[in-house]
């Protein structure tokens, strides 16, 4: 049997599968499955690509609800890489968000880092931090690991 995404993110799971469960809640417009993603701490933050500080686990609902009333957010995680120890897990990734306008379906890029703590319910995100990115930022960017010496 087959656990549901959203399941294992209320349950906690692992940051992969929170995060899974967290672009599946957006791709589906499920409030309720995008917030059982988010820490219940008061100090969460999120910022939206180009917007404000957004703080507490109050006014992210109320955000993401103001979004969804739009519709799903059908945002599609990329490239992503992620360092993670026993506590944390930091995500950075690429986002490619499919838009709706007049003149037909357009595609946005944003650079997302989502934070994740791990808490007594399991790991939760704990930040969402959005950037409005173009093609040409991806190119300047690399996927492969720098080595310091």
């Amino acid at each position: 049997m087959v656990k549901s995404k959203w399941k294992v993110a209320t349950l906690g799971g692992s940051p992969d599968e929170v995060e899974a469960a967290l672009y599946e809640a957006m791709q589906k417009g499920n409030l309720e499955q995008f917030m059982a993603c988010w820490s219940d701490d008061e100090d969460i933050v999120c910022v939206h690509p180009g917007g404000p500080r957004i703080v507490g686990h109050e006014a992210i609902r109320q955000s993401f609800e103001t979004l969804f009333e739009s519709g799903a957010i059908m945002a599609k995680p990329e490239s992503i890489r992620q360092v993670t120890s026993l506590t944390s897990s930091v995500h950075n990734l690429v986002e490619r968000v499919r838009i709706d306008t007049p003149q037909g379906p357009r595609e946005a890029v944003v650079l997302a880092t989502n934070v994740y703590h791990r808490t007594p319910q399991g790991w939760r995100l704990v930040l969402h931090h959005a950037s409005p990115a173009s093609e040409q930022d991806l190119q300047h960017g690399s996927d492969a690991p720098a080595i310091l010496h």
